[in-house]
């Protein structure tokens, strides 16, 4: 992970959080009761709460058992997770059961929502409103990492933008929260598939579940797509330019919101080995239209290389300068062409009459356009999602779209996309 490319947290909060953020955006990332409105009135799904707690009185005077056997106490500004007291069975004696194994009646309910309600769970210590909601559970997929406590996946947002993720495991030193600080795991996923790649525990790398042999990599995470593009839809919702979401997977109704944070933490970069900050210039100045657009362009520039597990299953590939590939037409369609293959590039570049019969131009497809310059001059060049075979691998990418009509190939490919592959430069 290259120092320069690291989001520092000067950086997060003076180039990032107060310029994009605004007062009105982090007022409901720092209340899950205002949270709660904004999703409910953007249509972006989230844990339903039950009732709140805004009096002493309303604590007295409400019917508990009228409560479900499942369901979740929390304070609306609280942090860290402190103060939520999570229920997942109803007893036949009274009473019930917490995530935890601890017994609680009508009456240790009381008293903590009345602690909830003079702010001994929130910020800066001042009144809260205390709320239940409805319970969310571990995901089938999440058992054998999980203990007791439903993980959370933070996925950081930029631009509608999806830039980083990472899966948050609770254990039994964390107490069943998914906070890392209490002693979660953090696991770092590849944005382009759902995977997860490196994992983090007291900010060390590690490779496993602590005390098993439980490979924490190789996690692929459910409703992917549906996940990302639900966090961006939050965003919208949030009025926060640069925001962290929290999602939680029902086993049955899918990725719901759970919280936001305007300025979120950084150990995501630790559990990715990656940088947010050359992430994050990389989409300041992108025009985004819609969740779906967002989630495209994330896949498209922060995909995964896999370069380790590549040489590891597959070797190290022999290609020559000029290798004959198969593109992925906008049709799914694959057609043959001769590329160049170009260490010289960066980016990979396709002609222009090539990506228009190849119905790859259409809206759906194109990321951005941007200003290019070259030793012709300065375009305006569009860049479009790709999906090209190169020796039997597969690589979905991005393409800047160019006029290569009076130029040997019709498609270049750069460095970018190479990684795994040995070029030999005097084959032609």
């Amino acid at each position: 992970m290259k120092l320069s490319s690291i989001l520092g947290l000067n950086a997060r909060s003076q180039l990032f959080a107060y310029r994009y953020n605004t007062r009105k955006g982090k007022k409901i990332a720092d209340s899950k009761i205002q949270t709660a409105g904004a999703l409910r009135r953007a249509g972006v799904a989230h844990p339903k709460i039950f009732k709140k707690f805004r009096d002493p009185r309303e604590v007295t005077n409400f019917n508990w058992d009228s409560l479900p056997d499942k369901f979740a106490l929390k304070p609306s500004r609280g942090f860290g997770g402190e103060g939520i007291i999570v229920v997942k069975q109803r007893l036949n004696g009274g009473g019930w059961l917490t995530t935890q194994k601890e017994k609680v009646n009508i009456s240790d309910l009381k008293l903590h929502t009345l602690d909830i309600l003079e702010g001994a769970y929130s910020m800066g210590d001042e009144p809260d409103v205390a709320f239940t909601q409805e319970y969310i559970g571990r995901h089938p997929a999440f058992r054998r990492w999980a203990f007791r406590g439903t993980p959370d996946i933070r996925i950081i947002i930029f631009n509608k933008v999806p830039v980083m993720a990472m899966l948050r495991l609770p254990t039994k030193e964390s107490g069943g929260r998914a906070n890392l600080h209490q002693g979660a795991i953090g696991v770092g996923i590849d944005i382009a598939t759902g995977i997860t790649t490196k994992a983090i525990w007291h900010g060390e790398q590690i490779v496993f579940k602590p005390g098993t042999v439980k490979k924490l990599r190789g996690i692929k995470i459910p409703n992917w797509n549906n996940i990302l593009e639900t966090a961006v839809n939050a965003q919208i919702a949030s009025h926060l330019g640069y925001v962290g979401i929290d999602i939680v997977l029902h086993p049955e109704k899918g990725p719901m919101v759970l919280e936001m944070n305007a300025q979120p933490g950084l150990q995501i970069q630790l559990a990715n080995m990656e940088g947010l900050r050359r992430r994050l210039e990389r989409i300041d100045d992108l025009e985004i239209r819609n969740a779906e657009h967002g989630v495209k362009i994330a896949k498209a520039l922060f995909a995964g290389r896999f370069a380790d597990r590549v040489r590891a299953e597959e070797g190290v590939k022999t290609i020559g300068v000029w290798e004959e590939i198969k593109v992925l037409s906008g049709d799914g369609v694959k057609a043959a062409v001769k590329a160049k293959i170009d260490t010289g590039a960066w980016k990979t570049s396709i002609d222009k009459d090539l990506a228009d019969k190849l119905n790859l131009e259409k809206k759906s497809n194109i990321l951005w356009e941007k200003e290019y310059k070259s030793s012709l001059g300065s375009e305006r060049r569009k860049v479009i999602g790709l999906t090209i075979f190169i020796a039997g691998r597969r690589i979905t990418t991005i393409a800047n779209v160019a006029n290569r009509s009076n130029l040997r190939s019709q498609v270049i490919i750069g460095r970018r996309d190479l990684e795994g592959f040995l070029v030999k430069t005097n084959k032609e």
